[in-house]
């Protein structure tokens, strides 16, 4: 079974990578994992090339999505649960349901909350939209 867990850093996030690893015996194999984190894309201001590289743009990008998967990483060699970290840039929800169906998984683990709050009050969850856009069955972990 290929599972995508998205995660963003937050206690939530681990909170979903703790509960894939407590049921990982559910599942007549070890379940194989998508690792991944989706970056908000920077801004486009005019002139910003300028200013800022590509470059480094993307090593910044980088040096999140390190930090962010770095809890979810250690938990899962911990469990002995191969995985493959990723990362993408762009819309959240968009990207995952993207991802999922690209690298045809099986089901999609997130959890309810991530590091932005304000903005979940705002425009709505990331896994409400994802829940909105997915075909593959979603688990949402609280």
């Amino acid at each position: 079974m290929k599972i995508l867990l998205a995660v963003d850093g937050s206690k939530y996030s681990l909170d979903a990578v703790d509960c894939l690893i407590a049921h990982a015996d559910w599942y007549r194999e070890r379940p194989e994992c998508e690792l991944l984190y989706v970056h908000t894309p920077v801004p486009a201001v005019r002139g910003i090339n300028m200013v800022v590289s590509k470059k480094q743009i993307a090593r910044f990008h980088q040096e999140d999505a390190d930090a962010a998967l770095a809890g979810a990483k250690k938990r899962l060699e911990r469990a002995g649960l191969s995985y493959k970290a990723r990362l993408l840039v762009g819309d959240a929800a968009a990207q995952i349901v993207r991802h999922a169906k690209a690298e045809r998984c099986d089901m999609i683990v997130i959890g309810t909350h991530g590091r932005n709050a304000a903005a979940n009050l705002l425009l709505g969850s990331v896994a409400t939209k994802v829940l909105s856009l997915a075909d593959t069955p979603v688990l949402l972990v609280r």
